[in-house]
């Protein structure tokens, strides 16, 4: 039986969901007015913080009329908010195989960051991400 990680294709389809809890920063939050039951987590807050980044930066990214150029500068954000969150994994997490998988990313998005931004120089373009 081939095991398939579903966790490259969720982290694509952040961008898709419109919630405003996931596209605000946790920093944005007004914690003092929620329940204790509401109250979310160290982990959860750098997990929201990276995605409300990642967010406002792929919006920027991807605004270039030049499609490749767009979808270079997208992803760059997105990738590094990928990385944000499996640093927040090896933080938080316990599971040795989630911890692994935490570890994968964070190597193979630094070495796609990095193609992008070769592709974006060699082409006249600065990178577009932090």
């Amino acid at each position: 039986m081939i095991k398939v990680s579903l966790l490259p294709v969720l982290l694509l389809a952040l961008p898709l969901v419109s919630s405003p809890v996931v596209a605000a920063p946790a920093k944005s939050m007004d914690m003092e007015h929620m329940s204790p039951a509401q109250a979310l987590s160290p982990a959860s807050q750098a997990y929201m913080a990276a995605m409300g980044d990642m967010h406002q930066d792929m919006a920027e990214g991807v605004k270039d009329s030049d499609p490749d150029v767009a979808f270079a500068q997208g992803m760059i954000p997105h990738h590094q908010g990928a990385i944000a969150m499996a640093e927040t994994e090896l933080k938080y997490g316990k599971d040795p195989q989630m911890r692994q998988l935490a570890q994968n990313v964070i190597k193979a998005q630094k070495a796609e960051i990095e193609a992008m931004k070769t592709w974006l120089k060699a082409h006249h373009h600065a990178p577009g991400a932090k």
